[in-house]
């Protein structure tokens, strides 16, 4: 009894101290601060979840360069130019670099106009560890700054390709610096930045699509891959002498090495770790084995045989042609793109370059020209907002009923495909009047390892 009666007093005590002025108010303030903590916990949970995703996809987007575009156009060259193809991509990886830290970045995501950033971010003027609220939210802006500067990096790399075997090392850095600087950057602006002509959500004037860089990436470096092409000419001896891969071990290995990086390049344009993320991720790799497939498919049917150099060489142009699309489109609209991507590049890697006789050394143009623009149109088509309501509560894509995005599409594609070819082309007359562009017919025969760089990819002893 007497316990009860304790309990009853302690109670009753409860009450009455609750019953005071200003307890309800004390309780209710510790339920805030309580609740405030918690929202504090909970976003500090997720920057640091994002923000590691993101330098782990800034590293995935590296990677695609070297090892994974050095190694895979590395092998597709003949034995004497190995290293000499190997050492464009590992130099850009620096040169790149440099220019972004001093003006690239700030041309690419400043807001300027419709065409150029301002100079805001110059020497990394303002690039903190606080978060962007205009970019990324929830990550530092340093981190997005370097996540960028990854495809700033590949995008002139990839070029490389087209005039393999027959460019002077000198003359390939300083049309890099320049084509960076005066293609790249605009488009890149263009398309993401703040403010750019083709920005779908900051205040652009044509609402195009473009996920991950179909537009600026693959559209700008394939179109410029031709120019180059067309006008440094032919390789001597080319077509009438076979120009077979030397190593398609190490094209293998750089072909897996790019479909894995990939995921940092398309899935880590969510910029975060989330859903979007995984759908990007999800659509990538459908998208790459569908035309993988698609490639070796039609190729076995016209050649009696499934090869290697086809199967690797469908997987990119798979990858390519979804990038655009990654963050927009359904699993199985990806494996529709993947599909028609692996037919249309095989077609233009063989029999339209069969056809017009252009030097394309390792089909640039081809995979990520046309691969890239197939994308962007395609993305227009499958777009829809039950993967990313980007236009709110309207429709996204043509499978949404919004039409007009096609035609929004087609004119980002023109825009890229103006770009670069003016662009080139301008650069390439400058360089070729200051320092020549070609080495000379004894070089190329010799081969660049050693004509550019006094070395050799292979010492075969004994």
């Amino acid at each position: 009894m007497k316990k009860r009666s304790n309990a009853r007093h302690i109670a009753l005590a409860s009450v009455l101290i609750s019953l005071l002025p200003g307890t309800t108010a004390f309780a209710q303030t510790t339920t805030e601060d309580r609740l405030r903590q918690l929202e504090q916990t909970a976003a500090l949970a997720q920057s640091s979840g994002d923000n590691a995703w993101m330098l782990t996809c800034a590293a995935l987007v590296l990677m695609m360069t070297g090892p994974g575009l050095a190694l895979f156009y590395g092998g597709l060259v003949r034995r004497k130019n190995v290293l000499g193809t190997m050492m464009q991509s590992f130099t850009l990886m620096a040169v790149v670099t440099i220019l972004w830290a001093l003006y690239g970045y700030t041309l690419a995501f400043g807001s300027g106009n419709w065409f150029i950033g301002d100079l805001r971010y110059a020497f990394m003027h303002g690039v903190s560890a606080a978060p962007n609220p205009t970019y990324a939210p929830t990550i530092p802006h340093q981190t997005f700054m370097i996540y960028q500067l990854m495809f700033a990096i590949i995008t002139p790399a990839l070029i490389t390709g087209a005039f393999a075997e027959r460019m002077k090392f000198s003359a390939m850095l300083v049309f890099m610096i320049l084509w960076t600087t005066f293609v790249y950057f605009p488009l890149a602006h263009m398309v993401w930045g703040d403010g750019g002509l083709l920005n779908a959500t900051l205040g652009g004037r044509i609402a195009t699509l473009d996920f991950a860089g179909g537009t600026v990436v693959h559209i700008s470096s394939g179109i410029s891959a031709l120019i180059c092409a067309l006008y440094l000419g032919k390789r001597v001896g080319f077509p009438q002498q076979a120009m077979k891969p030397h190593n398609l071990t190490l094209s293998f290995i750089g072909a897996c090495l790019l479909w894995v990086g990939w995921f940092g390049f398309n899935a880590g344009s969510a910029l975060g770790a989330n859903s979007l993320a995984t759908s990007a991720f999800v659509a990538t790799h459908f998208a790459s084995a569908a035309a993988a497939l698609g490639w070796l498919a039609i190729e076995w049917l016209r050649l009696g045989k499934p090869t290697v150099l086809g199967a690797i060489s469908g997987a990119v142009a798979g990858l390519v042609a979804i990038t655009p699309g990654a963050g927009f489109v359904t699993p199985l609209a990806a494996l529709i793109i993947g599909v028609v991507a692996g037919v249309i590049c095989y077609f233009m890697t063989s029999s339209v370059k069969r056809r017009f006789g252009y030097d394309d050394s390792l089909d640039v143009f081809g995979i990520h020209g046309a691969g890239g623009i197939l994308g962007a149109l395609l993305t227009g088509v499958f777009a829809t907002s039950g993967v990313n309501p980007i236009f709110k509560d309207a429709p996204v894509g043509l499978v949404d009923g919004h039409a007009g995005q096609l035609l929004n599409q087609a004119i980002g594609v023109l825009v890229a495909i103006i770009v670069a070819v003016i662009g080139s082309l301008i650069i390439l007359k400058i360089v070729d009047l200051i320092i020549g562009f070609r080495v000379t017919r004894e070089e190329e025969i010799v081969g660049l390892d050693i004509s550019q760089h006094g070395e050799e990819g292979y010492e075969l002893i004994g």
